[in-house]
């Protein structure tokens, strides 16, 4: 299973580069942050929670997602264009 090695050019044919999948944590992170807070100040009333609870899952959920996706895109199950031999 190839995770960072930025040399297997192989790899970065059939998949994504690491800087993309960093670019896409991010930014879905932010969008699922907000959510977060928005969800937690309904449930708790209170602002100063729901930043709370926001501010420590996104850190959690970016390493989580980020590994989530290198890992999905070392599978060649469902991606096109890629022989079942390589």
């Amino acid at each position: 299973m190839v995770l960072f090695n930025s040399k297997n050019e192989e790899y970065f044919k059939r998949g994504e580069t690491k800087r993309r999948s960093i670019v896409k944590a991010f930014t879905w992170r932010t969008l699922g942050t907000i959510d977060t807070i928005v969800i937690s100040y309904f449930l708790t009333g209170e602002i100063k929670t729901a930043v709370s609870i926001g501010g420590i899952e996104v850190f959690t959920k970016m390493f989580l997602y980020f590994f989530h996706e290198r890992i999905w895109n070392t599978i060649k199950w469902g991606k096109r264009g890629i022989s079942k031999s390589s």
